[in-house]
């Protein structure tokens, strides 16, 4: 049970480290640049703005099958959460790579690497889920009660993707082919998630088994708290499943992370 708590207890003690270089490694992407972090935020908002363009000016009337809002709409609710996971898991894999020269220190926490990518993740979503807001209310989505449920599902979305980092980052260290395979899965992962089409499409049981995929916990709660107004303890089975999976990876990577890391400085 110690070494469980011991992970995150680091975390905790050095949670303002965490939050410096967290915020050192958002600025570093960038340095150079003319514009500098600008553009952290230019392509996500590109990104939604063609979505926006292609489904809205383009003609693509499609609807959800559940009420009457624009498809745009749809796709950029749930797209959302997919960019903050897939940036997150990307860049958690690539931690201890990144920061080889801190791995070498044997003084420095280690651990920490991966939730400082995470959380630089993190701040372009913050941004991204303020855009995909602004749009609604300019369509006539106006708040309501159900869109404080917004930073629960962010939390679920930051909680996965780092127990799955942990593990990533560790393997990765060892099996450099691991980044590009996560990408493909990435680039796949997008359509069985499913983000650009609608799940109630399949049978009763094909759809069970896309809903076994975490992810689409997330981007169906963005989906369900800012256009279908309904409340995440309204699928309760939905919801402790994801926290099952997500206790069960985040022990799963706390125990991989564990058992490797004596082994990195020496590989990188």
């Amino acid at each position: 049970m110690e070494k469980i708590a011991a992970l995150p207890l680091e975390l905790f003690e050095n949670r303002e480290l965490i939050w410096r270089l967290s915020v050192n490694d958002f600025k570093s992407k960038y340095a150079g640049n003319y514009l500098g972090i600008t553009w952290a935020f230019v392509q996500p908002v590109v990104t939604v703005l063609v979505y926006w363009f292609v489904f809205t000016v383009g003609g693509r009337s499609d609807l959800t099958g559940k009420t009457s809002y624009p498809f745009v709409l749809w796709l950029i609710c749930g797209i959302v959460p997919w960019f903050f996971f897939s940036e997150a898991l990307g860049q958690g894999t690539s931690a201890l790579l990144a920061y080889d020269f801190l791995v070498k220190k044997v003084v420095f926490k280690i651990s920490i690497l991966p939730i400082i990518k995470v959380l630089s993740a993190l701040f372009i979503h913050i941004f991204l889920t303020a855009v995909a807001c602004v749009l609604l209310i300019l369509n006539g989505f106006y708040p309501t009660l159900y869109w404080l449920q917004l930073p629960y599902f962010s939390l679920c979305v930051f909680l996965l993707v780092l127990g799955m980092s942990y593990v990533t980052c560790s393997i990765v260290v060892f099996f450099r082919d691991l980044g590009q395979i996560i990408g493909i899965l990435l680039q796949v992962g997008v359509w069985v998630t499913p983000i650009m089409w609608h799940l109630e499409a399949l049978s009763r049981p094909m759809q069970m088994l896309f809903k076994l995929n975490p992810v689409y916990y997330a981007v169906d709660g963005f989906r369900m708290a800012l256009l279908d107004r309904v409340w995440f303890w309204e699928h309760l089975y939905a919801t402790a499943y994801f926290w099952i999976f997500t206790v069960c990876m985040f022990l799963l990577g706390t125990t991989v992370f564990k058992r490797l890391k004596s082994h990195f400085a020496d590989i990188l």
